[in-house]
């Protein structure tokens, strides 16, 4: 057993969360949204982008590849785990490629240092979001683009609302709002008016839809709780207890499991706007 993870009975749960993160969530789930960003945003060769919470660097990644030897790319986040997995995934890449810690409502970087800025799935974490999309405005040259992704809310993603609705009868409160986290009750009206707040024109706000799949419902329950906090809060209850999790969720989920699986529709915001 590494140092990394710690044997509970029935689940192997692991502590690393940034690394549980990008081995078992970004293949599934965010390298194709980063895909679609990227696609979005228009990134080309000698572009200089900034990827804000890049959490382990997958659009930073997929970035690189665009914008050569004549771009470069700096992803950060304020998580340092998440940054040492980017730095150790990406070895291969770093001609291009930096990784900073710093705060996106005080982005470490001069104004008009960058052509595009992209974010996937962060806006929603932030304190203040319009205090970090007024600083990625910021640090946009004239004429500028941002490119960002925001998960729609809850009821478009049926496995997390099972999810998230199980978590919090079997583990507690808590951890169901942890689960609910990710999917803002926001509209496309609402991020409209939040880049416009922020000082950004031509703002379009699309719809793209997509699916998430695992090979059991116990492998989606413990890789979603392996990637996140909710590990802690699981491992602490008995066997009993998560087999009855997983069991709750698989009930919930039998009209979306299959021969392979399991599979849930996902479906985010896809935005992007100019600095003028």
């Amino acid at each position: 057993m590494s140092d990394h993870t710690r044997r509970s009975t029935g689940w192997q749960l692991e502590q690393n969360a940034p690394e549980a993160y990008e081995r078992y969530l970004v293949p599934p789930i965010f390298a194709s949204w980063a895909d679609r960003l990227v696609e979005t945003g228009d990134i080309g060769e000698g572009n200089r982008v900034l990827d804000v919470g890049c959490g382990t660097g997958i659009v930073a990644r997929r970035v690189a590849t665009r914008v050569g030897a004549s771009g470069y790319v700096v992803g950060l986040d304020s998580n340092q785990g998440m940054l040492a997995v980017a730095k150790e995934t990406a070895a291969g890449n770093q001609q291009t490629l930096e990784w900073r810690q710093g705060d996106a409502e005080a982005l470490p970087f001069a104004d008009g240092d960058f052509d595009i800025v992209c974010s996937q799935q962060s806006v929603q974490f932030f304190d203040e979001p319009t205090a970090a999309l007024e600083e990625m405005q910021r640090v946009l040259t004239p004429g500028g683009r941002v490119a960002l992704s925001v998960w729609r809310p809850l009821e478009y993603h049926p496995a997390y609302v099972v999810l998230a609705e199980a978590l919090e009868h079997h583990i507690g409160a808590n951890a169901g709002e942890m689960m609910r986290s990710p999917f803002p009750d926001w509209d496309g009206q609402d991020l409209r008016t939040l880049l416009q707040g922020a000082g950004f024109d031509d703002v379009l706000v699309t719809i793209e839809i997509d699916s998430v799949r695992y090979p059991s419902v116990e492998a989606f329950v413990r890789r979603e709780a392996a990637s996140s906090p909710l590990a802690e809060p699981i491992a602490a209850v008995d066997q009993a207890v998560r087999h009855e999790l997983v069991q709750a969720v698989a009930d919930a989920l039998s009209e979306y499991s299959d021969d392979e699986g399991v599979v849930s529709p996902m479906e985010s915001y896809v935005i992007t706007a100019d600095r003028s």
